[in-house]
């Protein structure tokens, strides 16, 4: 029997993965719930943030976990499993974003980010409204491809190298993408009264 949670040994971050990774590759479901318990945040926030639905955000939460039973085998163990998730997590969501072609839910944390400057000015919320709602409707303009981008710089805080490792493409072609997402954003909000300083934000 494996170890309960309790006596689980202490171990880092990217050790504890592989130690629960080797015990699923014997069948382990409770090394399964485990590493469940400590990436579905990570992973159900990107499903989310990307197809904006929360019902498909909890599906493919679902889905990415069964894939990792599914190919614990296949899965290097000496490799983060951080990247592995996400890679599947935005492979799903692209085939809900091609099935359904729609985009519901805020992107209230990412948003926050963004134009997180505003908060310090002494506008009226009204106004702080407005402008979260502006950069929202921008956002689901983006090519699914630039909206990956913004989504996994922005709200999850990965760099251009992790996130060139999740999509499968060079370092430049992710610097490229998000390089004119933020382009595609000041431009659209280039008609709206606060542009300016929600545009130093994409910089």
């Amino acid at each position: 029997m494996g170890l309960s949670r309790r006596e689980e040994p202490s171990l880092a971050a990217g050790d504890a993965d592989a130690y629960l990774l080797s015990r699923l590759r014997r069948g382990d479901l409770e090394a399964l719930g485990l590493l469940y318990e400590r990436h579905k945040m990570e992973v159900f926030r990107t499903a989310l943030a990307i197809t904006r639905d929360q019902g498909a955000a909890e599906d493919i939460l679902q889905e990415c976990f069964l894939r990792l039973y599914a190919n614990a085998g296949r899965i290097w163990a000496d490799r983060p499993l951080g990247p592995w998730l996400y890679r599947v997590t935005v492979n799903l969501s692209y085939d809900w974003y091609q099935d359904r072609q729609r985009w519901v839910g805020p992107l209230e944390t990412m948003v926050e980010r963004l134009i997180s400057p505003l908060h310090a000015l002494p506008e009226p919320l009204a106004e702080r409204t407005e402008v979260q709602e502006q950069v929202q409707k921008a956002l689901e303009r983006l090519p699914f491809s630039h909206r990956v981008v913004v989504v996994l710089f922005y709200l999850e805080g990965l760099s251009l190298k992790e996130i060139a490792e999740i999509l499968e493409v060079p370092e430049g072609t992710v610097k490229s993408r998000l390089h004119y997402a933020r382009e595609s954003l000041r431009e659209m909000l280039t008609e709206w009264r606060p542009v300016a300083r929600v545009a130093c934000e994409f910089t």
